[in-house]
């Protein structure tokens, strides 16, 4: 009797199916979270682009609520970190511990290995701290007593940081802030929204306990990697290429800048407009997708001269006028 023929292999989603997964991910966040969804829309962008994010803003709009909130519509594990002046660098990627029944150092997993860190005010922790994230968010990987150590994969570190206070906080080097693939900045939600947030708490509504509110898991790992393969595909001209560099190197050129961005920031660019064109149904980018992203993956990268910040000049200003002079490819 002839064996049985093995079962068809599934076909994998298709793109269209693929974005419908994170379409969902973003109604389940909004369950939570009202007036945020520029900020989802990056989150995203980071997720299929293999970066990290830098969430700016003062304290109460949800900055740490959007990544929980994240963390909860998907099938990944997550780890929080509040950092703190104390923190040590063993307590974010772990360190050995002498076991004395085996008469040996073992090492045990610090908060780092996991697929999103939530890294919270990481501007309250000393530069030693800090830098403890510079090879997990670059390399992937931390080297402890000499062996490196993968990460999981996805691996997303979604940092906040408060704008407003100075006191007791340390300044991110600018080798940390070029690591973070974009830098989002949250603002007060306008008033219906603001309305919206009071009407859900005067509803019963728990920021503690997502699953109360009905934030599930929609997207698994699997999913995610074959929607990051999808934005890996898409295609750029060379028009599109020279265009990014062209407003990367206008940042060198302006007059108001003492450090523009280097061409990590100009890779960045095309990485995280390749994402937002697959986001958007299309296989090549276009200088809208470009354009679109060049605030979120630009702005954290530049270094203003003292006398133009003396005189009130913003990042954000420079750029939109660095759009608005670079000429377009047609």
């Amino acid at each position: 009797m002839p064996a049985p023929a093995p079962a068809p292999a599934s076909a994998p989603p298709s793109n269209a199916e693929l974005r419908a997964a994170l379409s969902a991910v973003r109604t389940e966040v909004a369950k939570a979270v009202v007036g945020q969804d520029g900020a989802v829309t990056g989150l995203l962008v980071a997720l299929l682009a293999r970066g990290h994010v830098l969430l700016e803003g003062v304290p109460g709009v949800a900055k740490t609520l959007l990544v929980r909130s994240l963390a909860a519509s998907l099938s990944l594990d997550t780890k929080r970190v509040q950092f703190t002046p104390d923190l040590m660098p063993g307590d974010v990627t772990g360190s050995l511990i002498y076991d004395a029944r085996a008469g040996e150092f073992e090492f045990r997993d610090g908060p780092v290995f996991t697929n999103i860190l939530l890294a919270d005010e990481i501007n309250r922790t000393p530069p030693k701290t800090q830098s403890a994230l510079l090879e997990a968010m670059e390399e992937r990987q931390v080297s402890v007593d000499g062996l490196s150590r993968p990460l999981p994969d996805p691996f997303l570190v979604a940092a906040t940081m408060n704008p407003i206070e100075y006191e007791g906080t340390y300044t991110l080097p600018e080798a940390q802030l070029d690591r973070f693939l974009l830098k989002l900045t949250l603002e007060i939600p306008e008033r219906d929204a603001e309305i919206a947030v009071l009407a859900r708490h005067s509803a019963g509504f728990n920021p503690r306990d997502l699953a109360a509110a009905g934030v599930r898991p929609v997207l698994g790992a699997l999913q995610l990697t074959q929607a990051q393969a999808a934005v890996s595909a898409v295609g750029a001209t060379p028009d599109v290429l020279a265009y990014a560099v062209d407003l990367a190197r206008a940042t060198r050129q302006s007059p108001s800048v003492k450090l523009g961005v280097s061409p990590r920031g100009s890779t960045a660019l095309l990485a995280s407009a390749k994402a937002w064109a697959w986001l958007n149904g299309f296989d090549w980018i276009t200088p809208d997708h470009v354009q679109a992203m060049v605030l979120p993956v630009l702005r954290h990268r530049i270094q203003l001269r003292p006398e133009a910040e003396l005189e009130g000049v913003s990042v954000d200003t420079i750029l939109r006028s660095i759009l608005a002079q670079v000429q377009v490819p047609i």
